[in-house]
């Protein structure tokens, strides 16, 4: 069997010839500030994540304490927006009724005028 390829180098030569090609390119005093940059990088971010975690759980425990509170607060507003409206839809019944009953008592497009002037309780208030 003759084969006719080139004899393999020792691949530990090899490899020894291209790392010291590659720590020929780089300065020693470059590499040591750029891993001191990133040791330093490094604690701050453990930091900023301590911090951060720390900060979560205080916000969750203090959403827990409020959310109950802030849901029965929701539901009793709601409740009194539909008691409002109610109220409403009985006072406009009431000035239909008076109009009718007593058309003479008030003039003309006046009832008009005050005959819806409840607040717009989906608008924000000033």
């Amino acid at each position: 069997m003759d084969k006719s390829a080139a004899p393999e180098p020792a691949p530990a030569a090899a490899a020894e010839e291209v790392a010291a090609r590659f720590r020929s390119l780089v300065d020693p005093d470059d590499v040591a500030s750029i891993r001191q940059t990133q040791h330093l990088i490094l604690g701050r971010l453990q930091d900023s994540n301590a911090v951060l975690t720390h900060f979560n759980e205080y916000s969750e425990q203090c959403f827990a304490e409020v959310s109950s509170d802030f849901a029965s607060k929701t539901r009793l507003l709601k409740s009194m927006k539909a008691d409002l409206e109610h109220i409403f839809t009985k006072l406009r019944g009431m000035k239909a009724r008076l109009a009718a009953t007593y058309p003479d008592a008030f003039p003309d497009g006046a009832m008009s005028k005050t005959m819806d002037q409840r607040p717009d309780l989906e608008s924000p208030l000033d």
